[in-house]
């Protein structure tokens, strides 16, 4: 007994152990810098997870599509019984009975049991020749839409690494304000107390100080919303991950001033939208010569061979029972002649989508052409609006500080340095916006000329 419950014990040990090293750890801890977020972002998110499986799905499409011009092979097993085998007459005389009268007789055997094997190759079809073109035609637009989906999921990765920077920004510069708040509105109500100031200086200072502690309460509430939707969109599957980003906001700022990106020149070309608008009209370009080749033969060949066995009892299993061979060979060719202009109406039809197609490839360019010239000023728009927001900032600082030594003097009052408070929280916010404004504009930018799948 002693032994078997040792066995039972350590085979619980065991197992349990098994168990715990199988079982993922409920969270995980991850650094990344932009590019490594971005690298797996492009193969760990949810979109491009799918955008491989649409690939896959059309490469499966591409063989189907070539598979309907190579050897089909179809068997065919059948077993019939007839139950009331049907009665024939036949005249009389013919066996030997008095003319005008019938004799009903029963042809074949009750049961029988056959097997066939059908050999089947299409010879020329115009329409399967159209439809491998197409097939190719559309594994090319899925490729392009997996890159389109790549281009989406690098945007949305900048985006979101860069809203994280600016909330955690966000928190350590209301902890440092309000930290300086908080020792002027103590030092304020000491010297109220003292009598030597008005309740009002206090009173100022007490609401400047409300209000930072909520906003910092907010943006603490932000910081965690904007690093749960950074993890939904690089596709980390526990949601409250540690993750860590190390890049400052400030560095990836000045890591995406780039001049020289506006001087390159625009090919359109290489922009994703221009390529999925061109094979559309290469959809409709090849639905028409679909319909133009309705109108040519078709020719299709099949051997078959066969195997049959008759019998009024089930003895198709038996060694001794006789089967009788046979085998066709044949061929079909089909010669579409007059349809009434229907074949004609379809073919106008298609060649009139394919126009309307052209057309929309036109504005399509002349679209992109002006989200380019958009791109382009927004970029140069954020490199302006950050020099000046630095101007803005170190102006805002040096008259906060000399406001703070006014009052300390006894010079200015608290509305003064309230105001003066509130300007610079202003311009600090204005900075951190306009170094996110540059990432963002930039990534908007490089995902119009396609920079990552393209050395321009």
């Amino acid at each position: 007994m002693k032994n078997n419950l040792w066995l039972i014990c350590i085979g619980w040990l065991i197992t349990t152990t098994i168990s715990a090293q199988q079982e993922p750890p409920a969270s995980s801890t991850y650094s990344f810098t932009l590019e490594e977020a971005i690298d797996f972002a492009l193969e760990n998110s949810y979109q491009s997870i799918n955008a491989r499986r649409d690939v896959a799905k059309a490469l499966k499409r591409k063989w189907e599509a070539t598979a309907d011009g190579l050897p089909q092979i179809n068997a065919a097993i059948n077993y019939q019984n007839q139950l009331k085998q049907p009665v024939t007459l036949l005249p009389g005389e013919v066996t030997g009975g008095e003319p005008g009268t019938f004799v009903p007789i029963v042809f074949g055997t009750k049961q029988q049991a056959s097997a066939t094997a059908t050999l089947s190759q299409l010879i020329f079809d115009g329409s399967y020749l159209v439809g491998l073109e197409a097939a190719k035609t559309f594994l090319q637009y899925s490729n392009d839409v997996e890159e389109k989906t790549q281009l989406q999921v690098r945007k949305g990765v900048i985006n979101a690494y860069g809203s994280v920077l600016i909330s955690q920004e966000s928190v350590k510069i209301l902890k440092n304000n309000l930290e300086t708040l908080e020792k002027n509105y103590e030092e304020t109500k000491k010297i109220f107390d003292n009598g030597l100031t008005e309740e009002e200086n206090v009173e100022q200072l007490q609401i400047t100080l409300l209000q930072i502690t909520n906003q910092l309460s907010n943006a603490e509430r932000l910081e965690k919303i904007a690093m749960q939707m950074f993890s939904l969109t690089i596709g980390v599957k526990n949601l409250d991950s540690d993750i860590v980003l190390t890049e400052t906001l400030e560095g990836l700022a000045l890591k995406n001033i780039d001049q020289s990106i506006v001087n390159k020149s625009f090919i359109i070309e290489n922009n994703i939208d221009y390529k999925l608008a061109y094979l559309l009209t290469e959809q409709t370009r090849l639905e028409l010569k679909l319909e133009k080749s309705k109108a040519l033969p078709s020719l299709s060949a099949f051997v078959n061979y066969g195997t049959s066995a008759f019998d009024n009892n089930f003895v198709f299993l038996d060694n001794e029972t006789r089967w009788f061979q046979s085998s066709i060979l044949g061929a079909t060719l089909n010669i579409p002649i007059f349809s009434s202009f229907k074949r004609s109406a379809r073919s106008k039809q298609a060649k009139i989508a394919n126009e309307q197609s052209k057309t929309d490839f036109t504005r399509t360019q002349q679209e992109i052409q002006i989200k380019y010239d958009n791109a382009v000023s927004n970029y140069k728009f954020s490199l302006e609006s950050y020099d000046t927001a630095k101007q803005n900032l170190t102006l805002a600082e040096r008259i906060e500080k000399k406001n703070q030594i006014k009052y300390s003097e006894g010079l200015a009052t608290s509305f003064e340095l309230r105001q003066a408070q509130l300007q610079l929280y202003s311009s600090q916010n204005e900075v951190l916006t306009a170094m996110l404004d540059i990432i963002n504009k930039k990534a908007e930018l490089e995902t119009i000329i396609n920079t990552p799948n393209n050395n321009n």
